[in-house]
């Protein structure tokens, strides 16, 4: 299979919010020739002045692109992309190949998988680990699950992309990786979340412990920032509190199918669901917040 190259291939990509905009303005400022598609077209459109087409829907997209990527919100999406009669396995051209990008069940990577080979394609998961940030450094981490060929040829769209990419198996690999890598995201900010909440407890200034607990070496580097804008009651979302949601259940979805018991996850995932309640426009880490409330309440005791 012949390398996946600027001047080899065009791109289509489907799902052009946060995460979707920032990867496709990537690859057409790395010289590909980049198509969109997405359902509210103000955001596809938005993405014109840089010289990146509209496609008028998903079947139009996927038959005049040699590559199709998508970064979608859950399943339910990237089902209807996908598998709808009038979606892109349907309407892409046998040869054509995915690099399907979002976070969903590991199920589903496969059933992709399974569907396009019938189609003649060759569909792989990409997660991402990283951050809308780290997408316009191209500082990005990706987890790759499927064929070795098509990994091998996909490396200049990865390097275009990503700081580092792994292939971590067969088909669904790279989603399940995902899922471990958000596990201890999620559980790492409900931890640092319960520490802050003890400290302010035990009577530590707010602004010296956020900024000591920053400079330890147990608060990991994906975490450091949120101490941060904790420090200044930012909890305006980079990482979104539904997007982790959304992942603790598909991390806790796939441990049921495995019988394993994951308790930590599910304690965290109940505080999630609280802070969501709360703000559903706010950050994950707004679970520091919602942490807090429990110590003013200690405090009115």
């Amino acid at each position: 299979m012949r390398f996946l190259t600027a001047d080899q291939v065009s791109l289509g990509f489907i799902g052009t919010g946060a995460m979707g905009s920032r990867l496709a303005r990537r690859l057409h400022a790395s010289g590909y020739e980049t198509a969109v598609y997405d359902r509210d077209r103000g955001k596809a459109e938005a993405l014109l002045p840089n010289g990146i087409s509209v496609a008028n829907s998903v079947s139009e997209l996927a038959a005049k692109s040699d590559v199709i990527l998508s970064s979608l919100t859950d399943d339910e999406a990237v089902r209807s992309a996908y598998l709808a009669p009038e979606g892109a396995i349907a309407g892409a051209r046998p040869g054509t190949a995915v690099l399907e990008m979002s976070t969903i069940s590991p199920n589903i990577s496969r059933e992709l998988h399974a569907m396009g080979a019938q189609r003649g394609m060759r569909v792989m998961d990409v997660a991402i680990s990283g951050s809308t940030l780290a997408v316009e450094k191209g500082t990005i981490t990706l987890l790759a699950g499927g064929d070795a060929e098509l990994f091998r040829a996909a490396e200049p769209i990865f390097r275009a992309l990503a700081a580092q990419y792994f292939l971590m198996g067969p088909s669904g690999s790279g989603t399940s990786m995902k899922l471990v890598v958000n596990t201890l995201l999620g559980i790492g900010m409900q931890a640092i979340a319960e520490a802050i909440a003890l400290g302010e407890a035990a009577g530590i200034d707010r602004k010296r412990l956020l900024e000591i607990l920053s400079q330890t070496a147990v608060v990991a580097p994906a975490h450091v920032g949120k101490l941060a804008r904790a420090e200044h009651d930012d909890y305006s979302p980079q990482f979104g509190v539904g997007l982790m949601n959304k992942d603790f259940r598909l991390i806790l979805a796939m441990a049921d199918s495995l019988n394993l018991s994951l308790p930590a996850t599910v304690a965290a995932f109940a505080v999630n669901s609280t802070a969501l309640k709360a703000d559903p426009g706010a950050d994950f880490s707004s679970v520091i917040r919602e942490m807090e409330k429990s110590v003013e309440l200690v405090g009115k005791a």
